[in-house]
């Protein structure tokens, strides 16, 4: 490497040549190193010994720009990433995030000295190994799980997956980028549902679709209420038809044993989906419950589309599995039982059997006769249809 032979030149210029010298000089070697592609081991023995003796006596704005240089460089010993990270300063983050590759050695020294900002950085890297994880997932800091929800690198799964799943509980921005995370089951973000987006919601509750479901404590409760659900959805819908939604919160308040504040978010959730959980547990078909959705959801645009999704997950979502989301509100489930293998998605576990090509073709006829016989129905008991 031009300019390094022999060392003891470097180190009589810097011995002799004071804080200035030593700046040039610096920064001069830091840039022709980082051009370096395949540089040999002695060499960069060299000038690792030559770094080690440089950033010391430099002044810290040539610190600084040498770091930045050297960080460029595509073979660097743990020694010096460590160099670019005590000396690079407020680029820090910038560093962690975009090196071509860091070292468990480096990454474990930056999580070790706890700064939240430094650790967040380093969570956004796609090439985080498990002993790094775990530090990081040990951290109690709501950024740097918002940064580790975010790295679709990360594979949800084990004690990372329940670090995940809780984290969602405490933080919506933990839940709104799990949400929309491909790889991430959706059912694990049920304690989550009122902080998330009316797209999610509806997301978290297909994906109980033909799942089996550990057994609820409520099951049998509701089993027995739900000889009145007719009486319920007529009453849920007289009082949607008239906005007393206060009522509607004291009702489901009394029959689901939810507290008062849930039975709000509920009752005034103009998207549908909490209330359709709530109708499905007590046992409600897509007949009786999109009356009731008709005229709770929202009238600011139109509804069709979203009825016609309510009515494929009437067909698709099996009471008890409302029945285990709704206790999930109520903290009387453990939620990340779902992750056992018994309660995954039917498409994890098997590969589904290809329908005929025939009901492909019928069943968006059945669907959308299901929202045509509700409104319907609305019309023949002399209800307002909504507009």
């Amino acid at each position: 490497m031009i300019g390094f032979q022999p060392y003891e030149t470097f180190q009589l210029l810097i011995e002799t040549g004071g804080v200035d010298r030593a700046n040039t000089l610096l920064v001069a070697a830091c840039d022709a190193f980082s051009r370096r592609r395949m540089p040999p081991q002695a060499e960069i023995a060299q000038f690792e010994a030559l770094a080690n003796r440089l950033f010391p006596t430099a002044a810290p704005s040539a610190r600084t720009k040498a770091a930045a240089t050297l960080g460029r460089a595509e073979h660097l010993t743990p020694a010096l990433e460590q160099l670019v990270i005590d000396n690079i300063g407020d680029d820090i983050g910038d560093y962690l995030i975009s090196a071509r590759h860091l070292s468990d050695e480096a990454l474990l020294g930056v999580v070790s000295k706890g700064d939240i900002e430094t650790c967040a950085a380093a969570a956004r890297r796609g090439d985080l190994s498990n002993p790094v994880l775990t530090k990081l997932f040990q951290m109690n800091s709501r950024k740097v799980y918002r940064a580790l929800a975010s790295n679709t690198a990360i594979t949800p799964t084990g004690p990372f997956l329940n670090a995940l799943a809780r984290s969602a509980q405490m933080d919506h921005q933990v839940a709104w980028s799990l949400a929309a995370r491909p790889d991430f089951d959706a059912a694990l973000l049920a304690p989550a549902f009122f902080d998330l987006r009316e797209a999610d919601r509806v997301n978290v509750i297909q994906a109980f679709a033909e799942r089996n479901t550990p057994e609820a404590p409520i099951k049998k409760t509701l089993e027995q209420l739900s000889v009145a659900n007719h009486e319920l959805t007529r009453a849920l819908m007289k009082l949607f038809t008239q906005n007393r939604r206060a009522e509607v919160t004291r009702l489901l308040s009394q029959v689901t044993g939810l507290d008062e504040v849930r039975c709000g978010q509920i009752a005034h959730d103009v998207s549908g989906a909490a209330l359709f959980v709530v109708l499905r547990a007590f046992g409600c078909t897509a007949y009786d419950g999109l009356k009731v959705l008709i005229h709770a959801t929202s009238h600011d645009e139109d509804r069709s589309k979203t009825l016609s999704d309510f009515a494929k997950l009437f067909q698709s979502v099996d009471v008890d599995a409302m029945t285990f989301l709704m206790s999930a509100w109520r903290g009387d489930v453990n939620l990340l039982d779902l992750a056992k293998p018994e309660y995954r998605p039917a498409s994890t576990r098997r590969q589904p059997q290809q329908a005929p090509a025939t009901s492909d073709r019928e069943l968006p006829a059945r669907q959308d006769s299901v929202v045509t016989q509700a409104i319907d129905a609305l019309e023949r008991i002399g209800v307002r249809r909504a507009s």
